[in-house]
């Protein structure tokens, strides 16, 4: 069935990867973005390109995860024009790299602004119109590095993405109820295909970075781990499976999508530590009377 999806951060990677699988799957697909006049006019124009070439419905709209009046107003654009909206995409973040200790307090701020405020920004957005709905579904996109293996110099990326996981955990429970689904996936740690890495945020305190990288007993510590990840990532691993598995979430029968989805070629071990936390989850949920919000009730 045709859905009306909303991606945010679908600029680039997987935001503007699964927006064109979205599309092409047959959607009504909103890549949203900010500065789309701006920095991103260049992505707008290539989403409204692709979407004359293929003869899909995928267009972008202007959406700051930064600011409550942007997601405001993206989703009331988006209503206006459609009637409904079926999928949030949770999709907007960025990634910092770089010994923890240089990173400054504010830098933590920024990356729980952008990974996790943000998502809560555009859920009071879009909640009250899928709450009227009776369904809809949440789709976080997460991060294997919430519970799988933790290589150096990731730290404030990391935190942030285990609190966007949390916060997602607690929202699929309190949503039930009200007829509404949620999905997180979980992708690994691609060194090839995106662009994370490379444009990753770096420490604010360059003199404290350098003692770190430079001249203390972890100088080439970031580069060794660096090497290390790409090692574990088989040569077929492909970003367009994070994609795909999205899509696929999105097709399946309401009722019936899966409550979480792993895309990690490296095997970090985040899929075992996930089954045993949901399995916790679940179980508990049962033991206090309230399985019942383990699936979305029909209404």
């Amino acid at each position: 069935m045709k859905q009306v999806i909303l991606i945010t951060g679908a600029s680039s990677g997987f935001g503007a990867m699964s927006a064109r699988a979205f599309a092409d799957a047959g959607h009504t697909v909103y890549a949203s973005m900010r500065d789309t006049t701006g920095r991103n006019a260049p992505q707008v124009q290539s989403a409204l390109d692709y979407a004359r070439e293929h003869q899909v419905d995928l267009r972008a709209v202007e959406l700051d995860v930064l600011s409550q009046d942007s997601a405001d107003a993206a989703i009331a654009q988006i209503i206006a024009q459609q009637g409904r909206l079926d999928v949030v995409v949770h999709n907007a973040g960025h990634m910092v790299y770089g010994p923890t200790e240089a990173f400054l307090p504010e830098q933590f701020t920024q990356l729980y602004d952008i990974n996790v405020l943000g998502t809560q920004r555009v859920n009071r957005a879009a909640l009250p119109q899928l709450r009227k709905q009776g369904d809809g579904l949440l789709l976080w996109v997460g991060s294997s590095s919430t519970r799988g293996g933790t290589p150096p110099y990731l730290a404030p990326y990391f935190a942030a993405k285990a609190a966007m996981d949390a916060v997602a955990v607690s929202y699929a429970a309190e949503l039930a109820r009200w007829g509404i689904e949620s999905s997180i996936i979980v992708p690994g740690a691609f060194t090839k295909g995106t662009h994370h890495f490379l444009n990753s945020g770096r420490p604010a305190d360059t003199d404290r970075e350098r003692e770190y990288t430079e001249t203390g007993p972890t100088a080439g510590l970031g580069e060794d781990s660096l090497k290390g990840l790409a090692l574990c990532e088989p040569e077929e691993a492909n970003i367009s499976d994070v994609a795909a598995a999205m899509v696929d979430i999105v097709n399946t029968p309401y009722g019936k999508r899966p409550f979480r989805v792993h895309v990690d070629p490296s095997d970090d071990g985040a899929e075992v530590v996930n089954a045993v936390a949901d399995r916790v989850r679940k179980e508990f949920l049962q033991r206090i009377g309230l399985g019942d919000l383990l699936r979305p009730h029909t209404r």
